[in-house]
């Protein structure tokens, strides 16, 4: 590459970065989940006292941008905050009991439900996510399986509403997405009594 190429790339790659806005998506993922109380009816199961996030999941960040919100918006989305307030949030305490974090998924009694997370993209206007639940106790794992859903597409909030309307678009798809899932474990669980009753 000549010079003069090598300078104009270095020179648009300081202008990006320069105009670059960073729009945490889920800081705020719990007040969401409270505006938006009752939204999905989840089954119900009791399952486990606490739940447990592997630290690549705990640690996960996921970056992207879109040209319908502005390129100049870096949109972050940390998926361990995502579960954390999931599994704080009145809809699931409702669905599963409340449950405490675990720093460790190997209880000392009891059943602990495990989260890790495989997989986290915003695409084609809509978050698709894949994500592995476990259930463990003292005895060993007693369950596992992986869910993949996709959440409600939000082109038509991106194209209108912009830079404004993009961090709801991706929480409330998100949202779907997570649904989805936890309803898909829970029916599960309940498909197989026994399987998994609390120590």
């Amino acid at each position: 590459m000549s010079i003069s190429r090598l300078f104009i790339a270095a020179a648009l790659l300081a202008t990006t970065t320069a105009c670059t806005v960073t729009r945490p998506v889920t800081d705020d993922y719990s007040q969401y989940l409270g505006n938006n109380k009752g939204a999905s009816t989840l089954p119900h199961a009791r399952v486990a006292e606490q739940y447990y996030l592997t630290p690549a999941t705990q640690a996960h960040r996921y970056e992207f941008r879109s040209a319908m919100a502005g390129q100049a918006n870096l949109w972050v989305v940390e998926f361990g905050k995502v579960l954390d307030a999931t599994m704080q949030s009145a809809d699931v305490v409702d669905a599963l009991g409340a449950m405490s974090k675990a720093g460790s998924e190997q209880a000392a009694k009891g059943n602990t439900l495990v989260f890790d997370l495989k997989n986290y993209t915003f695409a084609d206007h809509g978050a698709h996510v894949e994500l592995e639940i476990g259930v463990r106790n003292a005895q060993g794992e007693v369950f596992r399986k992986s869910y993949r859903a996709d959440g409600t597409t939000q082109g038509g909030k991106m194209f209108w509403a912009g830079a404004f309307g993009m961090k709801n678009a991706v929480q409330q798809s998100t949202k779907v997405a997570v649904d989805n899932i936890m309803g898909q474990f829970i029916r599960d669980l309940n498909a197989t009594p026994g399987a998994v009753a609390k120590q």
